[in-house]
C-alpha cells in the first residue's frame, strides 16, 4: 500500500515509534528512524523487511535538529510522505515541585517536535497533494492525572494542534489524526510499575495490577501491535476521511 512512499517516524528506536516503523515498512514504505541509543539492530529489523531505511539522530528538542532530518530525508528519499510523531519524555512531580527544566524539556519533546516536524513536511505533501500526519498523543490528551502537569498539557496540546492542521489540509489529500494510547507496557511505563513496586513494598504483579485497575478498565496493557495497526489504517484509502480524530485505544479509560 505504502510502495514507494517514505515514513519518518521520530522516537522509533524502540517501543511503540519502532513498532509502527515496522508495520509502515511491512506495507512498503522506506524508513527514516529517529532515536538515540543503538540504531544499527532497529535499521536491520527494518531492512530485513525489504525497504530502505535511514536513521537520524536529531535531538528532538532542538529545532535545529529537527529542521537537519528533515533535509536529510528530503534528501535520501525526496519528502516525507508519512510524519508520525511519537517522540516523548515523562516526568511526575507536584505542579509545585515540577523541575522548570523538567517542563520545557517535555513540552519541547512532547509537543513543539510535532509543530515543527509538521512544518516542514506538510509543503511537500501540499505539492504531492497526498500525506498522512499521526500523532501520538495519549489517554492523557483527552483526561487528567495528578502529578503529570507538562505531559498532559503538552499531550492536551498535540490533540488540539492535530485537530488544527487537519483543518488547514482539509481540502488537500493530507489528513491529520491523533492515536491516544492508554497504558501501553513500555519502558516509561515499567519503570512507573518499578517505584510502586518498591515505594508500597508489594510485588511487580500487584503493582502492575493496581496500575492498569486506577485507569484502564479492560485490565489489560494496550499493544504496540495494536497501535501500529491503526497506524497502518490512517495511511489506508479507507481513512481518507478520517480528518482531526484523536482515536482512542486505551481499554476504556476514557469512556468512564
Amino acid at each position: 500500500m505504502l510502495k514507494g512512499k517514505t515514513a519518518l517516524v521520530t522516537g522509533s528506536t524502540s517501543g511503540i515509534g519502532l513498532g509502527i516503523a515496522k508495520a509502515l515498512a511491512g506495507q512498503g514504505a522506506n524508513i527514516v528512524l529517529n532515536g538515540f541509543g543503538d540504531a544499527e539492530g532497529p535499521k536491520a529489523e527494518i531492512a530485513a523487511l525489504g525497504v530502505k531505511v535511514e536513521h537520524h539522530g536529531a535531538d528532538m528538542s532542538r529545532a535545529a535538529d529537527i529542521e537537519d532530518m528533515m533535509k536529510f530525508a528530503a534528501s535520501r528519499f525526496g519528502r516525507v510522505d508519512v510524519l508520525v510523531n511519537n517522540a516523548g519524555i515523562q516526568h511526575v512531580a507536584k505542579v509545585e515541585d515540577f523541575p522548570v527544566e523538567r517542563w520545557d524539556a517535555v513540552i519541547a519533546i512532547n509537543l513543539s517536535s510535532a509543530f515543527h516536524t509538521t512544518r516542514l513536511a506538510v509543503p511537500a505533501m501540499r505539492e504531492a497533494n497526498w500525506g498522512r500526519i499521526i500523532n501520538i498523543a495519549s489517554a492523557h490528551g483527552l483526561v487528567a492525572s495528578a502529578q503529570k502537569s507538562a505531559y498532559v498539557a503538552a499531550k492536551h496540546g498535540i490533540v488540539g494542534f492535530t485537530k488544527s492542521v487537519a483543518l488547514e489540509t482539509a481540502t488537500t489529500g493530507i489528513t491529520s489524526n491523533a492515536i491516544c494510547p492508554g497504558w501501553v507496557l513500555t519502558a516509561l511505563v515499567q519503570k512507573q510499575i518499578d517505584d510502586r513496586s518498591a515505594r508500597e513494598g508489594i510485588s511487580l504483579a500487584q503493582a502492575q495490577n493496581e496500575l492498569l485497575g486506577e485507569k484502564q478498565p479492560s485490565l489489560q496493557f494496550t499493544t504496540v501491535e495494536q497501535l501500529a495497526g491503526l497506524a497502518v489504517f490512517l495511511c489506508s484509502p479507507a481513512a481518507d476521511q478520517v480528518r482531526g480524530v484523536a482515536w482512542q485505544v486505551d481499554g476504556g479509560w476514557t469512556a468512564q
